[in-house]
């Protein structure tokens, strides 16, 4: 961290604000925001996805649209990482639906003409991750504004005041669509799978 010299006493520079490095809009801007939330968006996109490999694709491509669409950009309370964890959720929808096609063809296909992945079978071995995707697979077919609120708040661990300012509500109806969404969830989960809390 560079110092500033103020008489005898050495004190250290604040940490530019995402609003200062959003507005520089540069590449050194750009990499220090990836710097500062790479880790945040690779979990919410892993929360999202309940894979390693598409979890580093989704954060990839995160950035890089972020990167593009810089001009639309929203920051909540100074923080990029809403927005960043709404584009992240818009892309884990088109993935999963991406996927569903992908896994309906492969049904097509004669069995014998396919190779297993070893890296899948592994991860799809993990008693944690088929329990996550059960969880996920719920979360999917809630309704939108429920599965949006949840997705940001529970699994994206986003406070309800900057969920509310992402998706344009009061904080109450973000609560109460988060309240609607764990009961439906609480029905249709197995009761041997831990619910969203």
């Amino acid at each position: 961290m560079r110092q500033r010299w103020e008489g005898a006493a050495a004190v250290p520079d604040e940490p530019p604000r995402d609003a200062e490095l959003w507005e520089r809009g540069d590449e050194h801007a750009f990499g220090e925001l990836y710097d500062r939330y790479a880790e945040a968006v690779w979990n919410h996109a892993y929360r999202l996805t309940a894979s390693w490999s598409t979890a580093e694709d989704l954060t990839s491509a995160t950035f890089l649209t972020a990167w593009r669409r810089r001009d639309e950009m929203t920051l909540v309370r100074d923080s990029a990482l809403p927005w960043l964890f709404t584009v992240a959720g818009n892309l884990a929808r088109s993935e999963f639906r991406r996927q569903s096609r992908f896994t309906r063809l492969l049904h097509r296909v004669p069995r014998h003409d396919v190779q297993r992945d070893h890296a899948e079978d592994v991860v799809s071995g993990l008693d944690h991750e088929d329990r996550l995707r059960t969880v996920l697979a719920a979360v999917a077919r809630l309704p939108r504004a429920e599965r949006e609120a949840v997705e940001l708040v529970l699994l994206g661990e986003v406070p309800v005041a900057e969920a509310a300012e992402v998706l344009g509500v009061a904080e109450v109806s973000v609560r109460s669509r988060i309240s609607r969404a764990r009961a439906r969830l609480r029905k249709e989960l197995p009761q041997d799978t831990p619910e969203v809390q």
